[in-house]
């Protein structure tokens, strides 16, 4: 098949692609109740894109912000939570981040809404890093061990993992190291005390994954990117289109679970708060 080069985009579509993002960076978020934020982040070519999306109390979900660049990149990451918080979403408001483990994006929400912010590593993205490490007879057991460990109490799954970390060690140390890296955080959903249904949603960025799978569907003959506001018009236009389909997520009818779960520490700095003015 056939290349389609830049001069063939048509017109139509560069155009839609300018005003959804103008539509993006001008939406009022201030309004949305929103418990939990997923971000990650996608590749075209030779540019990236980040993508936010937020799920309300009620389950829905709603297209937050891009931003053109890696998660990896402090500066675009910060940019992206930057404009979040300017549209109204509120740094106060204590709410659930699931992130594909970037350290610059990580530090740039623990600058943006506090050192307490719950954040979940991508639950993928972790396994897949540690199996890359390993030579391919051990990639079931990788899995299996994972998996298993993450159904337990956040206290008990973190040791087994660490456990296997040590054994691990002995001949794959990168692996090991790999696993390590943000182990507590694996487990962040776990500790907020939510059912299984809810936490398999919760636990991965698949929310924002599956619409880069039909993102890649829809640009599969776009050989030729001509630079990143290409790929984010592109990503705006297809994510538009993902979004008219969207359902609420799995588990919602437990969303008000993690709302109590998230509104706690709140509630017991205002007792304090409270106490203390007397």
């Amino acid at each position: 098949m056939s290349g389609v080069s830049t001069g063939q985009v048509s017109v139509k579509t560069l155009g839609l692609g300018e005003r959804l993002l103008k539509g993006l960076a001008e939406r009022d978020v201030s309004k949305l109740d929103l418990l939990a934020v997923w971000i990650d982040g996608l590749q075209l070519g030779p540019y990236h894109v980040i993508c936010a999306v937020g799920v309300d109390a009620e389950g829905y979900k709603h297209v937050l912000g891009l931003r053109e660049g890696a998660t990896e990149n402090a500066v675009v990451a910060s940019a992206l939570l930057e404009d979040l918080v300017q549209r109204g979403l509120d740094p106060k408001r204590r709410r659930l981040f699931v992130i594909d483990g970037s350290k610059a994006l990580r530090k740039a929400i623990d600058l943006m809404f506090g050192d307490g912010t719950p954040v979940q590593r991508c639950r993928n993205h972790k396994l897949r890093n540690v199996v890359g490490h390993l030579p391919e007879a051990q990639h079931d057991q990788a899995k299996v061990t994972f998996k298993a460990a993450l159904k337990l109490d956040a206290k008990e799954g973190a040791a087994k993992l660490e456990q296997y970390a040590t054994w691990l060690e002995r001949e794959w140390p990168s692996a090991a190291g790999s696993l390590r890296e943000g182990l507590d955080e694996l487990f962040t959903i776990n500790r907020l005390g939510l059912p299984s249904e809810l936490r398999r949603c919760l636990g991965t960025t698949n929310l924002i994954d599956n619409g880069h799978s039909a993102l890649r569907d829809r640009v599969r003959r776009v050989k030729n990117w001509q630079n990143g506001s290409m790929a984010l018009r592109w990503t705006a236009v297809a994510f538009d289109a993902i979004s008219q389909g969207f359902r609420r997520i799995m588990g919602y009818k437990h969303l008000w679970m993690l709302k109590a779960a998230l509104d706690e520490p709140s509630k017991d700095r205002s007792l304090v708060e409270q106490a203390k003015a007397g």
